[in-house]
């Protein structure tokens, strides 16, 4: 064997060596990369899960620095169960947990993106970078600035201080002016029906507190009833004014008044009632035109506050019922 076969057997032994004491696994970094339990996060509570990830147990533990970007803001849109990841020795992943932060802003979708920081020893992987919409359960249907959630008139643009309904003021919404014969007409609820005792007039007053002491209520020939002393009807409070008698039950907890002058009389062949204020001015017009024909029930706005008045139990929601002083038409509260 000459001296150049020698010395190219020499050398590959020399560089084999190299490589088995050199070239180990440990050479190569481990890499690193985000997943996430979902890309959409409610703000109503709702949680996701980020996970770090290697691709190999590593034998200690890694701290893995997570960076944060987008329009939403942690401590007002979501919170975090801490700011770093952390894979403990023997294993290869690690998580935090993103909660959403429930609020009453009308914000529209947010975005949250997630990267990875400074992480040594590791290799990271161009999919280490998440985007997470957080969404907002808010919406404002009619855009009075009252969320849906809040408002008790969602459909009809309202105001902010009237809980997103309007302020309508001070308004008639139910009368019955020919209660029905015998015990189902007996709307005062005194155990006795009496065609004039039983009538009744149900006030609503949608807006600010309102002092009517002294407001006079009169049909088309005189008036019927002046509102005592310290009559103050609060905000979407209820007034019911019977005709006379002893009204007797809660009546939706409204306030229930019977006509100073013994009656209310309002005619069944037709008749206008009005309210005016202290000074004589007209407050409310109510003409029946149009509402008669004796029905032996009550008429009531449908739907109650803003619709057009209707015979009380031809609305479906009213279940055969006559009347509803101090009610909705359902028997709800007002």
């Amino acid at each position: 064997m000459n001296m150049a076969s020698n010395l190219r057997k020499l050398f590959l032994c020399f560089s084999l060596s190299i490589c088995i004491n050199s070239c180990t696994s440990d050479d190569i970094l481990p890499s690193i990369q985000l997943a996430t339990s979902s890309v959409n996060l409610s703000e109503d509570n709702g949680t996701i899960t980020i996970t770090a990830s290697v691709n190999t147990n590593i034998n200690q533990s890694l701290t893995v620095p997570i960076v944060l970007s987008g329009t939403a803001t942690v401590g007002s849109d979501f919170g975090l169960s801490t700011s770093v990841i952390t894979i403990n020795s023997g294993s290869n992943s690690g998580s935090i947990i993103i909660t959403g932060i429930q609020d009453d802003i009308i914000e529209g979708v947010e975005t949250l993106n997630i990267a990875l920081g400074d992480v040594k020893n590791v290799l990271i992987l161009s999919n280490s970078v998440i985007s997470v919409s957080v969404l907002d359960d808010d919406s404002d249907s009619d855009s009075d600035g009252v969320l849906d959630a809040n408002d008790n008139c969602p459909d009809v643009a309202g105001d902010i201080e009237n809980d997103g309904c309007p302020f309508l003021g001070f308004l008639i919404n139910e009368v019955l002016y020919d209660p029905a014969a015998d015990l189902p007409g007996d709307a005062n609820g005194d155990g006795v029906r009496d065609a004039n005792q039983d009538e009744f007039i149900e006030f609503y007053n949608s807006g600010t507190e309102l002092d009517i002491s002294g407001y006079t209520v009169s049909d088309a020939s005189a008036v019927r009833h002046i509102f005592p002393t310290g009559t103050i009807v609060p905000k979407n409070g209820v007034l019911v004014l019977f005709g006379g008698g002893s009204p007797t039950g809660s009546f939706g907890g409204a306030m229930v008044q019977v006509a100073s002058e013994g009656q209310i009389n309002i005619s069944n062949a037709g008749d206008t009632v009005t309210v005016r204020d202290a000074d004589g001015n007209e407050v409310v017009v109510f003409d029946l035109a149009g509402l008669s024909g004796n029905p032996d029930e009550s008429y009531t706005r449908n739907p109650d506050l803003t619709g057009d008045f209707a015979q009380h139990s031809t609305i479906t929601e009213a279940e055969g019922r006559l009347f509803s002083p101090g009610t909705k038409l359902d028997g709800s509260s007002l």
